[in-house]
């Protein structure tokens, strides 16, 4: 006896419409691209400061990818454990779950470009802050930038967008670690089985330390930690008001 159904059949609707939502979203990125219009500048989340900010890039920024590849991994890890918590809790509770990891992630991300924004110009003189905010979007979008190191860091931190699912995923994987602690996942590299609660404490642990050793790489690991950080607060936030929440 054969089964039938559809590939996505055994997905619940959130997840597969945000895995939709994903994918049609870089290919437009691309299709736009070729019309010299740049997707990822738009939709992408800019620091607040920046001239190129707007508040509902809070949102789009976790519907871009900066490649196949990007979106691949955050899908196949949204397909992988998503699916398992939306069964549990629910279309609206993970919905809820998702978005709220997700702006979390963005909230500590954009607070650790502050806290870098204030280290930046706190060496700048008014003048050369006013030519970094006055000139600095039309010479990154040409694809260059300050030669004055400085300079070139303030323009990094105003006009290189963050984009991506990911501060919602590691969410996402937060919540699989608590409510099924003990369920045994085969890591690739080393093929080893682990425990899905040290899994989540070892990976987070990385985040933490990469954030710190590598401030301003073209990862962003305090929005992960964000994403983590809030589904747990949202997370024992259930358990405490609501009865038999897990």
């Amino acid at each position: 006896m054969y089964n039938n159904r559809p590939m996505f059949g055994n997905i619940p609707p959130v997840v597969k419409n945000l895995i939709i939502i994903n994918v049609l979203m870089l290919l437009a990125t691309y299709v736009m691209s070729m019309r010299g219009i740049n997707l990822t500048s738009t939709l992408g989340l800019h620091y607040i400061a920046s001239p190129a900010f707007k508040p509902y890039q809070l949102v789009t920024h976790l519907f871009m990818h900066g490649g196949f590849t990007h979106l691949l991994f955050n899908m196949f890890a949204l397909w992988m454990f998503g699916r398992i918590l939306e069964s549990v809790w629910g279309p609206k509770r993970f919905f809820i779950y998702y978005f709220v990891t997700g702006l979390g992630a963005a909230a500590l991300h954009m607070f650790v470009n502050f806290i870098e924004y204030q280290s930046v110009i706190s060496k700048m003189n008014p003048e050369q802050i006013d030519m970094v905010m006055q000139q600095g979007r039309d010479v990154w979008l040409q694809g260059k930038n300050f030669t004055d190191p400085l300079a070139g860091n303030l323009n990094m931190l105003l006009n290189v967008p963050t984009v991506g699912a990911s501060g919602a995923v590691f969410g996402v994987l937060l919540g699989f670690g608590m409510l099924f602690p003990n369920t045994q996942l085969m890591l690739l590299f080393p093929p080893i089985p682990i425990k899905a609660k040290y899994f989540v404490i070892g990976y987070g642990l990385l985040e933490l330390y990469l954030g710190l050793a590598r401030p301003g790489s073209n990862v962003a690991h305090f929005a992960h930690l964000g994403g983590m950080l809030f589904g747990f607060l949202l997370i024992k936030y259930w358990n405490k008001n609501s009865r038999n929440f897990y």
